[in-house]
């Protein structure tokens, strides 16, 4: 994914991680006495053709993002106003999943130590029951 988003724009996976770009410009109206430029928001109507590409990258990160994810992850990121927001909250499913992923493991693993014939059980039974918990592993 990072090198899909970099290889549209340098500062495409910046935008991800970080969030919108500003675009800014030197305040003039302050004196200077520490030394530095003190930047300020540049309003819209003196940004420049490169200035509107940057501003408009979290709109082409949402746009790839809305384009890629199935309805499902879809209706769980489309409140998310920027890219960043979106990339938290997939990072954020994506460990929900790993967690549900290593406690369904764990659960069958313990079925699969503790499996014992029942008294009574034919081995048909007892063999169904060992396949529906390999059946759990290997899922």
């Amino acid at each position: 994914m990072q090198a899909h988003l970099s290889a549209l724009d340098d500062d495409m996976w910046f935008v991800i991680t970080n969030g919108p770009l500003n675009i800014t410009k030197v305040n003039t109206a302050i004196a200077i006495s520490s030394g530095g430029p003190q930047y300020i928001e540049k309003p819209r109507v003196e940004w420049t053709t490169e200035g509107k590409k940057k501003a408009n990258l979290d709109n082409v990160a949402k746009d790839i993002f809305y384009k890629t994810l199935d309805k499902n992850t879809f209706s769980k990121i489309k409140i998310c106003k920027t890219g960043k927001e979106i990339w938290e909250k997939l990072i954020q499913l994506c460990k929900k999943n790993e967690q549900t992923k290593e406690n369904k493991l764990s659960v069958a693993t313990k079925k699969f130590d503790n499996i014992k014939i029942k008294p009574g059980e034919s081995m048909t039974e007892f063999d169904e029951r060992v396949s529906s918990i390999v059946i759990e592993l290997n899922a």
